[in-house]
């Protein structure tokens, strides 16, 4: 008997000394806009096997393509603490300092993308931080993907110079880009995410500014939406990996460089798996039966002339002269 209760004992004081290990796990929710196979959402099943297999007490939960709201609500509901990780865009209905990420024409190729973008030291992502800090949420990462390009159901008139285009374009929650769109001889009807499909297919618009080839591709030639793709190669296509400073207090150091490694690593093959597929899916597109519409060298640099002479003041109000001063400073 005395042998029973001294093994029930120690039984006792090892299920004791477990308990802790299993009730450090957190269980994490990792929210993205990408739809199931593209490969932001791939990047997001990457994330969670790498946090995963660091065995440092976190779980994730992944769930893709709108599941848990748009953008615009993902933003909001990090910054509460209902959701801890987002892949998404920042749109500037929440802060109008957000607008920095609509900036046309501020880079002009990959490598730009990267060094502007991608380094979170840069003077971009300083004050990205900045304006997010503001909001209970950190950055985690930068996610540009190419330069977003108008989809179109026919071919706009016009649609290499600045004349009329008669051609309704939806625009994301951004004064910048519709100003910009306008600029370029467009009409403009600022429309949520959610809402491009229904409205390509009734006719109320005729097209919308909102994603590069590749995303064109996976997201409007599968689906036998559009026609046209006119590559003006002004505003790269940007999701941000982000966190609520909520969740991020409840980490320990050894989570914080395991999540910030993993983030860091997803956003690097990101970009790569980006950059060496811009032309694959290029053809993709023209075998799907597109048409792209491609700016000479000439027209480009007139475009880009007029825009950044128009549209770029219009930042100050929004972003801040400050800080527009600061990030051209430190461009040069």
């Amino acid at each position: 008997m005395k042998t029973f209760l001294k093994y029930l004992a120690a039984g006792s004081v090892a299920l004791q000394l477990a308990a802790p290990a299993f009730a450090a796990d957190m269980r994490l929710k990792f929210a993205g806009v990408f739809p199931v196979d593209h490969q932001g959402s791939k990047m997001m099943e990457q994330v969670k096997a790498d946090i995963e297999a660091a065995n440092v007490g976190l779980k994730i939960s992944v769930f893709p393509a709108n599941q848990l709201g748009s953008g615009e609500a993902l933003l909001e509901d990090v910054a509460r603490g209902n959701i801890d990780f987002a892949a998404a865009f920042l749109y500037a209905d929440t802060d109008p300092r957000l607008e920095i990420l609509s900036m046309p024409f501020l880079v002009s190729d990959w490598d730009e993308m990267n060094s502007v973008m991608r380094d979170l030291d840069s003077e971009f992502n300083t004050i990205i931080q900045e304006t997010l800090s503001d909001h209970g949420v950190r950055l985690l990462g930068q996610n540009p993907e190419g330069f977003v390009g108008i989809v179109a159901t026919e071919e706009p008139a016009n649609w290499n110079n600045f004349d009329a285009k008669n051609m309704n374009i939806r625009v994301w929650s951004s004064n910048v880009v519709k100003s910009m769109v306008e600029t370029l001889g467009y009409q403009a009807t600022t429309m949520s995410w959610g809402d491009i499909f229904p409205a390509i297919q009734s006719g109320i618009v005729d097209g919308a500014i909102c994603c590069t080839k590749t995303a064109t591709y996976s997201i409007f030639a599968k689906s036998d939406v559009g026609s046209h793709f006119v590559q003006y190669n002004s505003i790269p296509e940007n999701t941000s990996y982000y966190v609520s400073e909520k969740t991020w207090e409840e980490l320990n150091e050894a989570q914080r460089d395991v999540v910030q490694t993993a983030f860091t690593k997803a956003s690097d093959d990101f970009f790569a798996y980006n950059r060496e597929n811009d032309a694959v899916f290029e053809q993709k597109l023209v075998e799907s039966g597109y048409t792209i519409l491609k700016l000479s060298p000439e027209e480009q640099e007139a475009m880009a002339s007029k825009v950044r002479t128009e549209i770029w003041p219009m930042l100050e109000d929004s972003v801040g002269k400050d800080n527009i001063d600061r990030l051209l400073s430190s461009l040069n």
